[in-house]
């Protein structure tokens, strides 16, 4: 069990129920998957910079990403129909919870001239957020990275309102902005 986990079930779950006032412990939201996407539009010219993007995302999830295939021919895009054009990594139990624990505790303050993430959910409980440079990351080799890149990270949690999302990110140790400000 990662020390994310462990505090979930030790410390933060008492505290929901506490402050939502739930009937049952099994209503205390959860957080159920965290979904990394890269699109990576610069593959239909440079050949290389999909292997690139790869490469990159498995060292920062943990796990190889899938390659997202154009679903529609686009002219004006250059696109053709089933080019791969995003990657897309879908993470779930140790290594969610690993990952979140690396965000909100190493990679969030390498990003330059960051004051906390927006307070915006979707209406659905979950949140998220992009970044504009991949190389924020640790895990990367930053002599190695030829462009920077950018890449939406979303957290998906059993919360029904943003309220509840927002207290369980909080709570996990995502930084927020202050509300108000």
């Amino acid at each position: 069990m990662s020390r994310l986990e462990k505090k979930y079930h030790e410390e933060i779950k008492a505290l929901l129920q506490k402050r939502f006032e739930y009937s049952n412990v099994m209503l205390t939201p959860k957080l159920k998957k965290v979904v990394i996407n890269m699109g990576v539009g610069e593959a239909i010219r440079d050949k290389n910079a999909m292997q690139d993007c790869v490469k990159e995302m498995t060292l920062l999830s943990g796990q190889k990403p899938i390659q997202m295939k154009a679903k529609k021919s686009v002219a004006n895009f250059k696109i053709r129909e089933g080019q791969a054009i995003g990657l897309k990594v879908t993470l779930r139990r140790k290594r969610m919870y690993d990952f979140v624990d690396r965000f909100c505790n190493i990679v969030s303050p390498r990003i330059r001239d960051f004051r906390g993430f927006p307070y915006k959910c979707d209406g659905r409980g979950n949140f998220s957020l992009g970044l504009e440079d991949q190389q924020v990351f640790p895990e990367i080799n930053l002599d190695e990275v030829k462009r920077s890149q950018g890449m939406s990270i979303t957290f998906v949690t059993s919360a029904k309102s943003d309220e509840e999302c927002y207290e369980l990110l909080k709570a996990l140790g995502l930084p927020f902005k202050e509300v108000g400000k």
